[in-house]
This record gives C-alpha cells, structure tokens and sequence, in this order.
C-alpha cells in the first residue's frame, strides 16, 4: 500500500525546510518535494549570503520573529556543529534620524537586544572603511551578522533528513478540484499522498497557482556583486567590518566572508522576473551603477576586481508581509511564502508557526492572510 504522509512539504528553500524539519520535531511523518534541490541556485535561497537583524523600525512582529529565529539558527548550528553564522554585527547608515531609525532602536531597547547609536564621528572611527559625506549618524546591532544561506539550507534539509523526513525530487504539477486535497503528482508521474499539504515553493508560488496568485506575488530581478578587497587588507573582513545597510540608498552589503570577497546588493525592487526563464546574467548597465556606488562609498575599493555576480529574486507581496494562509479552495493545503527579500532570516519562527498552526490550529496573523495581499505593489515591510 503506498505511504500516506501526515504531511508534504512543496519547495525546500529556507521556509519549505524549517517547516519539514518543525513538523518532523512535533512527530509528524513529512515529505519534503523540490524541482531543483534544497537551496538550488535558482531559488531565493540560494546566494553565499543572507542578513540577520533584529532592527525592523516601528514593525515589532518581525523584530519579535528576528529575535526567535536567531535563537533556533544558534541552537540549530550547536546541534550539529555548523558553523553558518558569522556575528559580523548590522551596522544602519542613515542621513538623519527618522521615524524608521527611531522605532527601530527603541524598539530593540525594549526587547534587550544590544544596540549602539553612533554619530558620525564614531562610525568613522570605527569603520573607517566607509565614506560618510551623507550619512549622519547610524544604528549598530553588535550580535546580529549573516548567515551562510546556501549551506544553512541545505543543513536543515540534511538534519530533518536524519530525523526521518523524506526529500523527493520532482516537479509538482498544479493541484486542481476543490474541497480536500488527497494527493499530488509529479511531471514524472509519481503520486503523493498526504493528509494535509504545504506550498511553500517562493518564487514558483505564482505558477503553481496562477489564478490565485499570478497577481498577488511578485517576483522579480534582483543584482548582486562581488568585488575583491585589495591584498592583505583585513579591513573588509569581520570584525574590522560589520555588514550594513543604508536605508535611504537601498543598499546593503556583507564583508568579505571566505574569503568570497566583499558583497554590494541593491534592495530596491527590480523589473518583473521569471524564476524559471529569466536570464540570470548581469547587464553592463547594472555593473556601471553599482561601480558608481562602490566608489562613493568605499573609496579604497574603487579599483577592485569584480570577482562574482548573480542574479537571483525576491518573491514580494504587495507591501512585504509574509503570506501564511490556508488555500481557500482546499481546507488541508497552505500557502506560505511572501518573503519578499527580508524572509530568509525568518526561517526558523516560519517554520515553527506553521508546524503550530497544523498541530494545534488557532487563528493566523491577520498580516499573514491572503486577503490582505493586494494588486499593487506598495512596499512598507523593510
């Protein structure tokens, strides 16, 4: 007879994995599908990369879920002797202070996570490496940093393997019918069964339900650059330098990481992108832009070689919030993703809120529904 799972799992990228391996910890039996592999090249989850901080401005429930998620990351590298963590420190550049940068350290006061406010003066000091003609003053989280994405991914996957979950490779087609979903198929033909379902595929939320979603996910293009730092200049490797981000130029970056060199990465929402087709070769347009930007803000790494780029996708709701959702055609399938380029981070608090949410039920975030997901993109989630 074949197996009926308790529960599959569509899409192993961070969100698809912390919630197999969640359910899995609960005593759920799990499988876990994905077209490409966990952590594959092409998903959201796929770059060397990703940033850890707890500073979200006025928005408390991410800063909350930041702070949970980091706690699961370390006692999930602990347990098996990971090292996918770098505490490089978040350092924030701001202009001036606003409403973001003030919610933001108060925000984190509040919740005792360690922050400094810094003048000029003292970044300067500090991290000379950053030339601060407009920059005013900035926000330092001295224990947050990057996670190594790729490998992170790829660990949860292998960790929940070893507690039982299953990984499938293949291509899920489209669900159809109404009602209770029984069972999914492949491309090749194989037949899932399960009692209830998680698509949690990013990017390919869209295609897989193009009625629902083709206009309420967005995907799209999104450059990233690797430049080397000079010879035998520790100044842009950790601790001499933090990753940052400047708020107003939508910019951020990672110091050079094993030895991968020094990161540049615009968060400013790109032009509309196929996962599956989009060509993911950097236009020389984007090389001279980010060229620009290196030389403004680094001046010493104005003639540094380009060692690497990619180009990979945020898979954005209308204004940022997550999507966390039951299918409203299927009262045993769930929609989660929406990352929206800030999701990685929160892997961890993900996966166990939907674990939760189908062990125990209860009410969802309504920031998390559905029907708060609109048709215009108007970002208020950074």
């Amino acid at each position: 007879m074949k197996k009926i799972y308790d529960v599959a799992v569509v899409g192993a990228g961070v969100f698809g994995a912390w919630t197999a391996y969640s359910l899995r910890r609960l005593g759920y039996s799990v499988l876990l599908l994905d077209a490409y592999g966990p952590g594959h090249t092409r998903s959201s989850s796929g770059d060397e990369s990703r940033l850890i901080r707890i500073g979200y401005g006025p928005d408390e429930l991410y800063s909350r879920w930041a702070l949970r998620s980091m706690k699961l990351w370390k006692q999930f590298f602990r347990t098996t002797s990971e090292t996918l963590f770098h505490r490089t420190g978040i350092l924030w550049l701001a202009k001036r202070e606003d409403h973001y940068i003030r919610e933001s350290h108060r925000i984190l006061r509040q919740l005792r996570v360690p922050v400094e406010q810094l003048s000029r003066k003292q970044i300067q000091r500090r991290f000379p490496q950053f030339s601060l003609a407009d920059v005013n003053l900035g926000l330092f989280e001295p224990e947050s940093g990057v996670l190594v994405a790729r490998r992170a991914v790829q660990a949860v996957v292998r960790e929940a393997q070893r507690d039982g979950v299953r990984f499938l490779s293949g291509l899920v087609l489209p669900p159809e019918g109404r009602g209770k979903l029984d069972s999914l198929e492949t491309a090749a033909g194989e037949k899932v069964a399960a009692r209830g379902f998680v698509f949690a595929c990013g990017s390919w939320l869209p295609q897989v339900f193009p009625q629902l979603l083709g206009r309420r996910i967005f995907p799209t293009r999104q450059v990233v650059f690797y430049f080397a730092p000079p010879a035998g200049a520790p100044m842009f490797s950790p601790p001499a330098m933090p990753a940052w981000l400047h708020h107003e130029d939508e910019v951020y970056g990672v110091p050079d990481l094993e030895s991968r060199g020094v990161k540049f990465a615009s968060d400013k929402h790109g032009h509309t992108f196929d996962p599956e087709t989009g060509a993911r070769t950097v236009a020389p347009s984007e090389l001279r832009d980010m060229q620009r930007y290196v030389r403004r803000r680094f001046p010493s790494l104005k003639e540094a070689t380009l060692t690497e780029t990619r180009v990979c996708q945020y898979e954005n709701t209308s204004n940022g919030d997550f999507l966390i959702d039951r299918h409203p055609a299927f009262a045993n399938v769930w929609l989660v993703g929406g990352g929206s380029g800030h999701g990685f981070k929160h892997g961890p608090a993900v996966g166990e809120y939907v674990a939760r949410l189908l062990a125990r039920g209860g009410p969802v975030e309504p920031r998390f529904f559905l029907a708060s997901k609109g048709t215009q993109k108007k970002r208020s989630v950074h």
